[in-house]
């Protein structure tokens, strides 16, 4: 991996030095919430046989900077409802899916899982429709004016 160059001034005296630094990298949190979302995302479908649990998918995870706790965020289709009823089925299953990912993934600790509800999906279709409505409001007024 190839050094930056970056030239530091100390403050006040004048005195400028040039430091090799390495480009930085990924952070560790990142890159352990990726892998712990992969990882979710195939236990959740192969190994939780639960009927409650609708269609469920895992749409990002965000692990603490100590790597003890993680949310995970997860997306189902259907109402409101059956989507808070599928999170409190993974949050009764955390335990379980927690000692599966300590079997598949080479971490000291296994960070408790904490499971939320991921409205954005639906949030973005709403947002969406009502850009459409007011661009066909938008086409209907220019209509009316040019006749």
């Amino acid at each position: 991996m190839p050094y930056v160059r970056a030239a530091v001034t100390t403050a006040g005296c004048g005195f400028q030095f040039a430091a090799f630094v390495m480009p930085r990298e990924f952070p560790r949190t990142r890159r352990v919430g990726e892998q712990l979302q992969r990882e979710l995302a195939t236990l959740i479908h192969d190994e939780i046989n639960d009927p409650r649990l609708g269609m469920v998918s895992v749409s990002g995870v965000e692990v603490s900077r100590d790597l003890s706790h993680a949310k995970v965020f997860v997306s189902t289709l259907g109402t409101p409802e059956q989507a808070d009823v599928s999170v409190q089925v993974l949050q009764g299953a955390a335990g379980y899916l927690r000692r599966l990912l300590g079997q598949r993934v080479t971490l000291r600790n296994i960070p408790h899982l904490h499971f939320k509800c991921d409205r954005s999906i639906e949030e973005g279709a709403r947002l969406s429709a009502l850009i459409d409505a007011a661009v066909r409001g938008d086409h209907a007024d220019d209509n009316e004016s040019n006749n």
